[in-house]
């Protein structure tokens, strides 16, 4: 993961707007935060990869080994989670770590 010491977290409720806001602008569908977003059958797995890029790109985190889990993608709520989870983390190799 990589993240700038100077650059404000977002909090969860910040990213759970952006992503909204993604999905409803990619799907032409308004979600809910716990909606799951796999479960309607209208998203695909390789759905669940632009969302992993948009997160890394949005966020400026790598998402990696068992980050990777569809659990962590089911929902907004999940989603926000994860990425406030590893923007809190150390970056490998560097301090605190």
């Amino acid at each position: 993961m990589t993240t700038s010491s100077d650059q404000p977290v977002p909090d969860s409720g910040a990213v759970q707007k952006d992503m909204l806001g993604y999905l409803t602008k990619r799907t032409g569908k308004t979600w809910a935060a716990d909606a799951d977003v796999f479960g309607s059958g209208g998203l695909s797995s390789l759905f669940a990869m632009e969302l992993v890029v948009h997160l890394e790109k949005s966020y400026g985190i790598e998402i990696r080994g068992a980050d990777l889990r569809m659990e962590n993608f089911r929902t907004v709520r999940r989603m926000a989670a994860l990425v406030e989870r590893l923007l809190r983390q150390p970056a490998p190799g560097g301090p605190g770590a």
